[in-house]
């Protein structure tokens, strides 16, 4: 078997199978070849059912001067699920990584805003320029929904149940869920959509789209980062921001008046109770208040 055939049916496999979104599936690709072009790169002609566990920690060895330890635990993990697959598939017997360590990582705090910082934001946000309604309207679902920037970009107005409260959201791996969303967000929605979208000529490909650029396409990733990030100088807040940044505040905030973390989960779409539990770094008089709320010996 062919390295460049073993790529491309692992590729499909992750779309077709496991549904992982486009993103996800290059970067299992591009790990998958930094591993061929070291092979070629010391002439190693091993494919991929003979190649042993020898060869990967020279391949490890050598990438290791090259990646953080957090971009070799993500490599080391591709590796061991495109070998995985390699072995569902019935073209080897053994997974060549399966006695390597990945680099032992600190749990990353996720950076987040307080209310006031948030606000500041918002306040900073020029109403008077053409696209300052929609601007406000972005950020406020970003905080008020706690929505990846993705899910964003891509919510569509058939998707905004807003008699019911909710907007449905297509996550990773074209899952879908419910969000429950408040007046306050669907406020600005509505003037938005109703005010400022209206007026506006959509490409027919993007009719249903909500959030528009001024030539009427959908917005892309870059420019939500680039809105967040011009919105932070203007603000004067000195901290690293992201659109990320306010889908962790929204669970911090959420998480800090009480809210469940199995409700958190399902509104952030984590099918992990783990990834959701980062969110446990609220301060000891948090905690402190929580226990004697709720302890039966408080």
């Amino acid at each position: 078997m062919k390295w460049e055939q073993a790529i491309q049916d692992f590729t499909y496999y992750l779309k077709i199978e496991r549904g992982l979104a486009d993103n996800t599936i290059q970067n299992y690709r591009l790990d998958i070849l930094k591993l061929v072009n070291y092979l070629s790169e010391f002439d190693l002609n091993v494919s991929p059912e003979d190649i042993t566990e020898e060869d990967i920690q020279g391949f490890i060895y050598t990438i290791s001067k090259l990646l953080n330890e957090r971009s070799q635990a993500r490599l080391i993990s591709g590796l061991k699920s495109f070998f995985d697959y390699l072995i569902f598939e019935n073209y080897r017997k053994s997974n060549p990584l399966e006695l390597i360590e990945s680099p032992r990582l600190g749990r990353k705090l996720p950076d987040t805003l307080s209310t006031k910082e948030i606000d500041k934001l918002i306040n900073a946000i020029d109403l008077s320029h053409p696209q300052g309604q929609r601007n406000k309207a972005i950020i406020e679902t970003l905080y008020g929904c706690g929505l990846r920037v993705s899910e964003l970009t891509g919510l569509k107005i058939s998707h905004l149940h807003f008699e019911e409260g909710f907007i449905k959201v297509v996550g990773k791996g074209n899952k879908e869920r419910l969000v429950p969303i408040n007046s306050y967000t669907q406020k600005f929605i509505e003037l938005y959509k109703d005010e400022v979208r209206i007026h506006q000529d959509p490409k027919p490909e993007f009719k249903d789209i909500l959030f528009l650029n001024r030539r009427g396409a959908q917005l892309t990733r870059a420019m939500i980062f680039t809105i967040v990030k011009q919105l932070a100088v203007e603000a004067h807040i000195q901290k690293k921001i992201s659109p990320h940044t306010f889908r962790h505040s929204f669970a911090t905030h959420l998480l800090e008046n009480g809210a469940n973390l199995r409700v958190i989960q399902q509104m952030l779409g984590h099918e992990s109770i783990t990834t959701t539990e980062i969110y446990m770094h609220l301060d000891k008089t948090h905690l402190r208040s929580v226990l004697e709320q709720f302890h039966p010996r408080a």
